[in-house]
């Protein structure tokens, strides 16, 4: 079974030093991935901060970077993170099951 999944970006992540971050993997999600968010003050104050928490826990190669954090997510473009978002989505079969379940944002 595929759990990993190669991604390119449409624009990239601009880091602090001016280098864009276009290739990256991506993990296949787990029960957890999607229940630790709830627990986080920043989704209480605002769900839609689900899916950057979401993302940045199934994101396991962003270019160089050594690690994605929520702030790497926070600083896509907006193209890169509807990008991310439905191909999360994708890989994960949710399509269908969006509405229902699932917190990352359409």
């Amino acid at each position: 079974m595929q759990v990993e999944f190669e991604f390119e970006l449409p624009k990239g992540f601009l880091d602090a030093d001016g280098n864009v971050h276009r290739k990256g993997i991506m993990r296949l999600s787990r029960a957890i991935d999607e229940i630790v968010p709830l627990r986080d003050p920043r989704v209480r104050a605002n769900p839609a901060y689900a899916s950057v928490i979401i993302l940045s826990r199934v994101m396991i190669k962003l270019g160089a970077l050594d690690e994605v954090t929520p702030a790497v997510i926070e600083g896509l473009f907006a193209c890169d993170l509807d990008y991310l978002q439905k191909f999360y989505r994708s890989i994960n079969e949710l399509e269908s099951t969006m509405d229902e379940s699932i917190p990352i944002s359409a």
